[in-house]
């Protein structure tokens, strides 16, 4: 279940923060957009744990872990800078962890065991 709740999170990432990094800044829908957004990167990120890493380092966990703690980080940060009115922060930290979302999907449909390559190339 939570490899569905993953999936449906990181979908919604991509689709809002392509939308996001194209349409015009600082208006109320960008600002409802990038809430939602906010709480699906942590979900996304936060579902990960319950996910468990082909490349096993410790109990199941692996280097895409470490994209979910930073992810968390990023959000934090970002939604704190936006607040404080840094919005040069917001949005460093905010482009910064849809990039890394948008490069754990490539490494997500490239790396074969993967869910989204079986679903995609088998």
């Amino acid at each position: 279940m939570s490899v569905y709740i993953h999936l449906a999170a990181a979908l919604w990432v991509l689709a809002i923060g392509a939308f996001q990094l194209a349409s015009t800044k600082g208006t109320p829908r960008h600002r409802v957009l990038g809430w939602s957004w906010m709480v699906a990167m942590m979900v996304a990120a936060l579902s990960s744990f319950w996910l468990t890493s082909h490349l096993d380092w410790f109990m199941g966990y692996g280097p895409i872990h470490l994209l979910s703690i930073w992810v968390i980080i990023c959000v934090v940060i970002s939604v704190s800078a936006i607040r404080c009115g840094n919005i040069r922060r917001h949005r460093g930290f905010a482009v910064g962890a849809y990039l890394g979302t948008l490069g754990a999907a490539v490494g997500a449909l490239a790396m074969p065991g993967r869910l989204l390559h079986t679903y995609f190339f088998t």
